[in-house]
């Protein structure tokens, strides 16, 4: 796993892309975001590693003048981002980019170095964003990429949607989120599909972020990376990370705190 501050996640409502999500039709925001983020970019930062992914799970809003995303393990679910330039920007102004600057850029002029650094307030104008309480697993299906991805990823969705409903916990489809949670109820949970995140050779891969309102949970507000997950392995990892917050060694690849820290065992 490489390191990472922020996954962006995507909801495009689809299970498969193009090689490069970006060249996808109708993949606005993916383009936008990677021309400037990536290499070259207005916010290219190598500090601070953003990855960019498309999920399976459904958007807010089907308009192509909007998009809808996750932020992990910022743990945010935005239901409108705009996709026209400006709108882009004031997204990642407003919570990709780094609170504050590796000491590296020091050599910049403040000017420079104001511009590449979040600003907060900018977030009033996304009032529809909500705190994912829902525990979600993520799994590699993107077969665009790799066929052992598309054949491997639908049958380990189908499997943690069966384990995760055995053992109590709602499984959540709808693109929009409970407005009531507050810690104490059953959790819910959503399973999806998404594109490329490395390591072929560790396919099944899959990510399990745990919703920092599970405070039980010794892995609240953490996201925990898997690979080589195959279907016979869901039921232990239900039981022992999703609902006991234990990691299983020999399947961890990483992992991921809030405030951008590396998981370590």
């Amino acid at each position: 796993m490489a390191p990472y501050a922020e996954q962006i996640l995507i909801s495009t409502g689809r299970s498969d892309w193009t090689s490069r999500i970006e060249d996808d039709e109708g993949a606005v925001l993916a383009k936008r975001v990677k021309g400037l983020l990536g290499r070259g970019g207005k916010y290219s930062d190598p500090f601070h590693n953003v990855m960019l992914t498309n999920s399976s799970f459904a958007p807010f809003t089907s308009t192509p003048d909007t998009a809808s995303a996750y932020l992990f393990p910022s743990f945010r679910y935005l239901p409108e981002i705009g996709t026209a330039p400006e709108a882009v920007e004031s997204f990642l102004k407003a919570f990709v980019l780094p609170s504050q600057l590796h000491p590296v850029h020091g050599v910049l002029a403040e000017p420079q170095r104001k511009a590449l650094v979040q600003d907060p307030r900018l977030q009033k104008d996304f009032p529809g964003v909500q705190p994912v309480d829902d525990v979600v697993v993520l799994i590699c299906g993107h077969g665009g990429r790799d066929q052992r991805c598309g054949i491997l990823g639908p049958l380990l969705q189908a499997e943690f949607e069966d384990k995760l409903q055995t053992e109590g916990l709602q499984l959540r489809t709808e693109p929009s989120l409970p407005q009531n949670s507050n810690g104490s109820d059953p959790p819910g949970a959503r399973v999806g599909l998404i594109s490329h995140i490395g390591g072929h050779k560790y396919a099944g891969n899959v990510i399990i972020y745990i919703p920092p309102s599970m405070k039980w949970n010794s892995l609240a507000g953490k996201g925990v990376w898997y690979g080589r997950v195959g279907p016979g392995n869901v039921e232990g990892i239900v039981k022992e990370t999703i609902l006991n917050g234990k990691v299983i060694k020999e399947m961890f690849r990483g992992g991921i705190e809030q405030g951008s820290k590396i998981l370590r065992l």
